[in-house]
């Protein structure tokens, strides 16, 4: 494989946007130089870069990157160009509008802090002129659009505090909404999973598996199923280990036959800036193998090398 020379990141974003505009120049795309620039730039460089590049040449970057490139290695370039905020509502769109994908809308919705989702809202509403929740209503139903719709208007603390005899009353109400009776009782769960604190979440979890012996997990399982279920476990693990929920999400769409390339895109980009060591330890941990080389041996070319540029180097 070509040593692919990187521009130093002192390099300032005027001369980003002469080198980019450079691989654009010729015959065909220097694929390989506007990867060595843009997937080592963090999200205010890339702004940056976008603006020096509209003065100079006066065309917009995103714009000519989509026509030059193609596959999935573009999906994956124009899904990394924008801030996670803008990113979030463009893959909520897409999946909640276009194309139709509940899990998707679920994951990054159920995944995000308060903080995020509070920005995603505003976003979401001032690029596409309509309500996140409005979005929601039109593709959900039951109990998941339920839950989706509170978690998307409920104030939730994301501070470290935790009142234990809170969440002891919350792990026995979730029993009893669940593995004491015959049925469930879905607006408990409901509430409970859309109204709490992620570090309160973790203490009913815990104060859970003391007093019933099993996992909270495991009745969620038992007890829910589909989407609704799939939004549960993720607010859940989001709470307990964030890494550890995005490193089985990102090994499920590498096994079996075939790649599941969007969730691989989506992950990756959606975490680079986020927690992406903590994927790859979580990773490490239960697979033996590191993220790094499952990633390079389902995926090729300048896809691959975006990818792996965004994963980091490999530590295992």
């Amino acid at each position: 494989m070509a040593t692919i020379t990187i521009p130093p990141v002192l390099s300032s974003p005027r001369d980003d946007a002469m080198h980019l505009y450079k691989a654009f120049k010729g015959l065909g795309c220097d694929t390989a130089a506007v990867i060595s620039v843009l997937a080592h730039r963090d999200s205010s460089q890339r702004a940056l870069i976008e603006i020096e590049y509209r003065t100079m040449y006066h065309e917009e970057l995103t714009k000519r990157l989509s026509s030059e490139l193609s596959g999935n290695c573009k999906k994956a370039v124009l899904l990394w160009m924008p801030d996670p905020a803008r990113r979030d509502a463009m893959i909520l769109h897409e999946a909640l509008t276009t194309d139709i994908d509940l899990k998707a809308a679920t994951e990054v919705i159920c995944s995000r802090t308060p903080s995020q989702i509070q920005h995603l809202k505003q976003l979401y509403h001032s690029l596409y002129g309509t309500h996140l929740e409005h979005a929601v209503q039109t593709q959900a139903s039951g109990d998941l659009e339920k839950l989706l719709l509170a978690y998307l208007s409920t104030p939730r603390s994301e501070g470290l505090e935790v009142d234990r005899m809170m969440a002891d009353q919350d792990a026995k109400a979730l029993y009893r909404a669940g593995e004491k009776r015959l049925g469930t009782d879905e607006k408990t769960f409901r509430m409970i999973f859309s109204g709490r604190s992620r570090a309160h979440m973790a203490a009913v979890s815990s104060a859970y598996h003391n007093m019933y012996g099993s996992t909270l997990k495991k009745a969620v399982k038992g007890e829910t199923s589909g989407n609704f279920e799939h939004a549960l476990v993720t607010i859940l693990q989001c709470a307990e280990n964030p890494g550890k929920y995005f490193a089985k999400v990102l090994h499920r769409a590498m096994k079996g036959l075939g790649t599941d390339d969007k969730t691989l895109i989506r992950v990756i980009v959606t975490r680079a800036e986020i927690d992406m060591q903590y994927i790859k330890a979580e990773y490490h941990k239960k697979h033996h193998k590191s993220l790094n080389d499952a990633v390079h041996s389902e995926t090729s070319g300048h896809y691959r090398t975006f990818l792996i540029s965004l994963l980091g180097p490999n530590h295992h």
